[in-house]
């Protein structure tokens, strides 16, 4: 069946036709985004949503969203999204935070220039019949300093048309390397030298704990006097008070703002004050970027609902196209590895630790792990996915751990996963083949070679003739088919174990009769969602 989507936010037709092109049954219902009770009577009927900033993706509209796997905002905020409630119910949700990039980039030096040249208030003026060419006295861009606080998409981007004005840039970004500093050609500073020196300051971060009035009274008061502050990012980045007692003083020159603590906006303190430009948050409001962001949405969501592919998520590791094509079988063999220790694990878990061999070192670490993960879980909880496994794990104090080392057997790369609790520890082996095929390669460190199949059997037992024998005999007996195979001990006489790939689920009255017989020391059958 194909999947659905729900457009409930106004989009381009041509993003639509994207769906309907790959084949997704698409309802474009733009009227829905202001309709939250309309919305949650069908949202249980869909695969997908894609939404702009109207559509409000609340945890109550979520309990009814028993289908939804991937929402799609076609922007970079997703304010209107609860993210923690999207993980909780194993939604994935994606943005387009590349498409709008260069409009918003366009928006903060259009900003620069209205706030050095006081543009808006000249404009009014005249518009008014006033010719005061003398009170609008601006200063040049070139030549002066610009902090751009956060060097990243759309920072980045404004370093670069900044140094084409001629200006001296400076940027404080924690996670900008000197490496790449000094390609963009920029001067890395701490964000208090930035303060001090800068004549403009622009602001290109998320709003975080960690960024919330970056901007604050303290640290306005430590900027250079006569300096101009442009927010195109976020509002609550920038103490709004603050700023307008300073530019009150005339400390500082002049602000420029596209963003407020409190949108809509249409009371403020900082409104109508002399050199301060306002814009009802403009940033991505080119044809360009909207064409742009819905094109992008429309494409994530396909490449996802029909491939399997990961982009731009905020609460899964991403995983291209390509990506998914080669590491497809090695993420069904995560889950299926966390999905054995799982089922044979009763006690509470303390902590899963996951060890990376050979290629799969190099592979996309934080997707296999979400994999392992949902796999152990999904024992207590079959609704559980890779979206919503990490959040369960991390509600129950459950430690992750990795390692990774280069390739170390026969293997050219295999994924061992060890659960850990109060009483033991229980640890998987499995690798794939060349045919894509995962099989398990060690269980309770004895080496195996199991194909894993939807219906499987262990079984533990002392290595001593004729077990083998009573396990086929009383197999048969309760008409039970094996498919596939496999035994290994730890050593002549110890223990061993026998992993078997039955045509269909073990009858109660097969595992009854191999426990009454003494000789095995565990019976277990287990589940696994192979498609």
């Amino acid at each position: 069946m194909a999947p659905k989507v729900l457009i409930s936010d106004k989009l381009s037709n041509a993003a639509i036709q994207i769906f309907k092109d790959r084949g997704i049954e698409v309802d474009f219902r733009p009227e829905l985004g202001k309709d939250k009770e309309a919305l949650a009577e069908i949202i249980g009927n869909y695969d997908g949503l894609a939404i702009r900033s109207a559509t409000k993706v609340t945890a109550k509209l979520l309990e009814g969203a028993k289908n939804l796997k991937v929402i799609g905002r076609a922007g970079i905020g997703v304010d209107n999204v609860d993210k923690d409630a999207c993980s909780q119910h194993g939604i994935i949700l994606m943005n387009t935070p590349f498409g709008n990039r260069i409009t918003t980039a366009e928006h903060a030096i259009a900003m620069m220039f209205a706030v050095a040249r006081q543009i808006p208030e000249a404009s009014a003026s005249t518009h008014a019949g006033k010719w005061e060419k003398s009170k609008f006295m601006g200063v040049e861009l070139t030549a002066k300093t610009l902090g751009v606080i956060g060097a990243g998409n759309i920072g980045s981007i404004v370093c670069d048309r900044a140094k084409g004005l001629k200006m001296k840039v400076i940027a404080f970004d924690p996670f900008l390397s000197q490496d790449a500093a000094d390609k963009m050609g920029v001067e890395k500073v701490e964000l208090d030298e930035l303060l001090k020196r800068a004549d403009f300051i622009t602001l290109h971060v998320p709003l975080t704990d960690a960024t919330r009035n970056i901007l604050s009274r303290e640290n306005l008061e430590k900027t250079k006097k006569g300096v101009r502050i442009v927010n195109c990012a976020r509002g609550g980045l920038v103490d709004e008070e603050a700023l307008a007692d300073l530019l009150k003083s005339g400390h500082i020159a002049g602000a420029a703002l596209d963003v407020f603590a409190v949108e809509p906006a249409t009371e403020n303190v900082l409104f109508n004050l002399p050199n301060v430009v306002c814009t009802p948050h403009l940033g991505a409001s080119t044809s360009e970027a909207q064409e742009n962001v819905a094109l992008q949405v429309a494409e994530q969501m396909s490449n996802y609902l029909l491939d399997g592919a990961v982009e731009n998520a905020l609460n899964l590791p991403s995983m291209t196209a390509e990506e998914a094509k080669v590491m497809g079988p090695w993420v069904k063999l995560a889950e299926y590895l966390g999905s054995f220790v799982g089922q044979m694990t009763d006690e509470p878990i303390k902590a899963i630790n996951i060890t990376y061999d050979g290629i799969t070192s190099k592979m996309n670490l934080k997707a296999l792990e979400c994999a392992v993960i949902a796999g152990v879980m999904k024992k207590v909880n079959p609704d559980v996915n890779m979206v919503s496994a990490p959040v369960i794990a991390k509600d129950r104090g459950i430690q992750i751990s990795k390692t990774t080392q280069d390739k170390s057997g026969v293997f050219d790369g295999y994924i061992k996963v060890t659960v850990v609790t109060d009483k033991r520890e229980r640890a998987v082996a499995g690798t794939c083949f060349a045919d894509g095929k995962p099989r398990f390669i060690q269980i309770k460190g004895i080496n195996v070679d199991a194909e894993v199949g939807p219906h499987m059997l262990y079984t533990t037992n002392k290595d001593v003739p004729g077990i083998i024998g009573k396990l086929g005999t009383l197999l048969g007996e309760n008409k039970v088919n094996l498919a596939n195979f496999t035994l290994g001990r730890a050593a002549q006489g110890g223990e061993a174990i026998a992993i078997a790939y039955l045509d269909a689920p073990l009858p109660e009255a097969a595992k009854t009769a191999l426990e009454a017989t003494g000789l095995f020391h565990q019976v277990k059958p287990l589940e696994f969602a192979v498609a």
